[in-house]
């Protein structure tokens, strides 16, 4: 299990990362918008997120986040320069030189070269993982131990197809399946295609992005949302997918649950997908794929995800502090040895 690609796991993404409740509010402008997430983009990827969907246009002679409609942004949706979040990342992957971040566009910028100047001034061109080293087939990708050592740590998709040939930035649907997002998503079992993605069974992509959040995100109903619907769903889109595990888990309000939440669910997704064990605490170094802790009998085919959403004892940042989420825990603790690769999931 030594050196595996970057396709071979699971990673959690936030819906809508930059949009924040109690996020600072223009000058003189009530926001008029929905919320999705609770904390800051830093503390997102204290907590074990990798992947960011951020939207962004042009506005006030600027790039802006906003959450927004029809392709405009206003200053009741506006809420930062683009810029402020990806020095963030900037200054993430720069304390972190062994950890990889996935940014997936909701392009509405029209200035030329715009994104390119973006990136540029953010600092984040030295992390760029190349175009023309991503597979647009079902082929693997370079191993976590090559992404690493070559410094190619972000991955940046957009929306906008034009900007592939344009700006170099990888066109989100030529390089992975998606199903639709919103409540389409959440249905119990059903889990459709997003109009511009491939048939998620296609066996065309060599990543998968599964949505999982409804199209009006309500804190109250997230803990609920984050427990054995969840784990349903995934199974859902596994199924669906031809049996392939999702590479990207988006969601709203990532830190709630009834019980284990995201981070128990993707401890079991990438248990399932790198060792053929429950969960990766399951997983043995040096064993076979299948032979787990605790069971003598191999497991000759993937373990079905099930209901149970087991407890969450670990903590998540608010403040800055430098504690790690418990799915980090895990991830260092069972995960890694087995793998011989220092990255943090």
């Amino acid at each position: 299990f030594q050196g595996l690609p970057f396709n071979k796991y699971t990673w959690l993404v936030t819906h809508n990362a930059f949009s924040i409740v109690n996020a600072p509010l223009l000058p003189g402008v009530q926001r008029i918008t929905f919320y999705n997430q609770e904390d800051t983009v830093t503390n997102q990827l204290r907590n074990g997120v990798r992947g960011l969907m951020l939207d962004m246009y042009d506005f006030d002679n600027d790039i802006w986040l906003c959450h927004s409609l029809r392709g405009q942004c206003y200053n009741f949706t506006a809420f930062a320069p683009a810029i402020n979040t990806l020095k963030e990342v900037e200054a993430f992957l720069s304390e972190n030189p062994t950890e990889i971040v996935t940014i997936i566009l909701e392009d509405y910028v029209h200035t030329p070269k715009g994104l390119t100047k973006l990136f540029t001034d953010a600092g984040l061109l030295k992390y760029w993982f190349p175009v023309s080293k991503m597979p647009r087939s079902d082929a693997d990708w370079p191993t976590i131990t090559d992404m690493i050592a070559d410094n190619h740590r972000l991955l940046v998709f957009t929306s906008d197809a034009s900007k592939e040939a344009s700006e170099g930035i990888a066109y989100q649907w030529r390089y992975m399946i998606e199903n639709e997002a919103g409540d389409p998503g959440v249905v119990r079992g059903s889990c459709p295609n997003r109009k511009e993605s491939r048939p998620l069974n296609s066996k065309s992509s060599s990543l998968f992005l599964q949505n999982y959040f409804p199209s009006f995100p309500v804190q109250d109903q997230a803990c609920k949302e984050h427990s054995a619907g969840l784990v349903e769903m995934v199974g859902t889109c596994y199924k669906a997918s031809g049996n392939t595990m999702p590479n990207f888990l988006a969601v709203n309000f990532y830190m709630r649950s009834d019980g284990g939440g995201v981070f128990d669910v993707l401890d079991r997704m990438n248990g399932q997908s790198l060792c053929g064990c429950s969960t990766i605490t399951a997983c043995q170094a040096g064993a076979p794929v299948g032979y787990c802790k605790n069971n003598t009998t191999p497991i000759r085919s993937p373990t079905p995800m099930t209901s149970s959403s087991g407890s969450f004892s670990g903590s998540v940042q608010l403040s800055g502090s430098t504690s790690k989420a418990h799915y980090l825990n895990l991830l260092v603790s069972n995960l890694f040895p087995l793998l011989s690769v220092m990255v943090l999931v």
